[in-house]
């Protein structure tokens, strides 16, 4: 009798170890998915690599892409994107002109439909390549539509960057998402700014 007793007493002080295991086990679980959908369908990190995007953005910072803003509109003119560029290579740069629009580059201007862009986000880039007698971008591009389905970006260092100028239009497919958060380095933590 106290045999059966004493397996009993065992069995009982086991039970409530095991129900809190398995609930920690269904936790990390949950916590896994939930780390893996939002990971790779709704956001996803960037790593920026090299100049193109100065002065807003330089090597090694570390950025959060939002994957299905795009899904539920199409990109607009100055949000900053990451795209296939090639298989291999993500590219960051930013929306200058949209479908059906004329874009054209001449120096320091940028033209969409005829209109001259103001682009806030290099004022003061611009100002200091003026300050120091030169042009900020020294390479142009002559009038052209951007074809449906696809946008024309530019990187921010105009004149260091390869971007619709040289790898031409981008489609839609291409694009991963929009770059919404700077999270390193944590001095510049913050939202990105688009206009």
């Amino acid at each position: 009798m106290d045999q059966e007793q004493s397996v009993e007493n065992v069995e009982n002080k086991q039970s409530p170890v095991k129900n809190e295991a398995w609930e920690w086990i269904k936790a990390l679980l949950i916590a896994a998915a939930l780390v893996f959908l939002i990971r790779w369908l709704i956001f996803a990190p960037f790593i920026v690599e090299g100049p193109s995007m100065e002065p807003n953005f330089y090597t090694s910072e570390r950025l959060i892409v939002n994957k299905i803003i795009y899904s539920l509109r199409k990109p607009e003119r100055g949000e900053v994107i990451v795209f296939h560029a090639t298989k291999e290579k993500d590219y960051i740069k930013r929306v200058i002109a949209l479908p059906g629009e004329t874009i054209k580059v001449d120096g320091d201007k940028v033209y969409v439909n005829g209109t001259q862009l103001d682009e806030t986000y290099l004022k003061q880039a611009l100002d200091k390549a003026a300050k120091e007698g030169h042009p900020y971008n020294m390479r142009n591009f002559a009038e052209k539509t951007v074809p449906e389905g696809t946008i024309f970006v530019m990187g921010d260092n105009r004149s260091n960057s390869a971007d619709s100028r040289d790898i031409g239009f981008i489609k839609y497919e291409q694009v991963v998402g929009r770059a919404d958060l700077i999270f390193w380095p944590f001095g510049k933590m913050g939202l990105v700014h688009f206009k």
